[in-house]
């Protein structure tokens, strides 16, 4: 098999590594207009052919999947081509910059029989499989709240705002783990450099069963912070990305809710118990993503990434954005059709 990874800035090279080991593919095309990545990514792996051409890997009828590592607002129209080519979609993160581009890729893959995959990346982590086993497994029971913080100094980007870029991650691991579908939006954001992008965002998103998810996400800040706590009913979860060991732990820690009766006040106890760090599958989530969408496309799988899965996700940043322009308004969002 042969896949052509579009696109060889920042991540290009990463897929590139990744899909040279998997079994089943034989050759890697790089592809890019800009002739001195190409050459660099040649001396790098001397194994993979190279163009500057996306049409004529289109045209190629032995290239059968296509890898999309270019900016979010060239996903669509590359992705779109690639379908109607009848190649294989894996599209990196987020999806597309518009929930209709999101719904007519979904509908274009199925209506060739495709496979359309997106980059979640820290979906396949060991760290955020074992919390949702944990989470499957009733560890946690019923869960309270999700809340995240993804911060650093910069990188600014000169084409999105920082939920575009940064919330994407916390997103997908939200809409993985929790089985529930979110029903609004509110989300406030700033910018301080002039360019009209937000540099800074708080967002919330509620569901119908009182879980609540708040994502805190800053180009700004002095440290550099990867953390997420999850709240149940039974215990909670600590996700540190940035521990270089027990990026997750476990609390037996949490209330118990008693009205006594004849007494009108709810009695709030406190209970505190031990902490458990699990050991974590360490192979690399990307090499695992690579080897799930081959897999998806000789067998028929549905890849745990689909394309409803990048729906979900750019369906909240769209309606964050619009909440943002709006000083923080609800917005409902719309049930997502299967």
């Amino acid at each position: 098999m042969k896949i052509a990874i579009v696109g060889l800035g920042y991540w290009g090279p990463n897929l590139i590594r990744n899909f040279l080991s998997v079994e089943h593919i034989d050759t890697v095309i790089g592809c890019d207009k800009d002739r001195t990545r190409l050459d660099k990514i040649k001396r790098r792996f001397p194994e993979i052919e190279t163009t500057d051409s996306y049409d004529d890997i289109l045209r190629r009828d032995d290239v059968e999947m296509v890898a999309i590592a270019t900016p979010v607002s060239s996903h669509y129209p590359l992705a779109k081509k690639a379908l109607d080519a009848g190649k294989h979609c894996f599209i990196e993160k987020p999806m597309t910059g518009t929930v209709e581009e999101a719904e007519d890729l979904i509908e274009c893959a199925e209506k060739r029989g495709l496979k359309l995959m997106v980059d979640h990346t820290f979906i396949y982590t060991g760290a955020v499989r074992k919390m949702k086993e944990l989470i499957t497994a009733g560890t946690l029971g019923d869960l309270y709240y999700f809340d995240s913080v993804r911060v650093n100094l910069g990188l600014f980007q000169h084409d999105v705002n920082v939920v575009w870029d940064l919330a994407p991650h916390d997103l997908s691991i939200m809409d993985y783990l929790i089985d529930k579908r979110p029903v609004s939006v509110s989300a406030v954001g700033s910018c301080h450099v002039g360019n009209g992008l937000e540099n800074i965002a708080y967002l919330t998103v509620n569901f119908d069963n009182d879980i609540i998810a708040h994502f805190h996400v800053n180009w700004l800040a002095p440290v550099k912070i990867r953390k997420t706590l999850i709240g149940g009913t039974k215990s909670m979860i600590v996700y540190d990305d940035m521990e270089m060991s027990e990026k997750v732990k476990v609390y037996d820690k949490g209330i118990e809710v008693k009205t006594q009766e004849g007494i009108y006040e709810t009695l709030v106890q406190y209970r505190t118990g031990d902490m458990s760090a699990p050991k974590l599958d360490q192979t690399e989530a990307l090499t695992l993503e690579a080897q799930h969408f081959v897999d998806c496309v000789l067998n028929g799988k549905t890849p745990i990434t689909d394309g409803i899965s990048g729906l979900n996700v750019v369906r909240i940043l769209e309606a964050s954005e619009k909440s943002i322009k709006q000083q923080g308004r609800i917005i409902s969002l719309s049930p997502v059709h299967a």
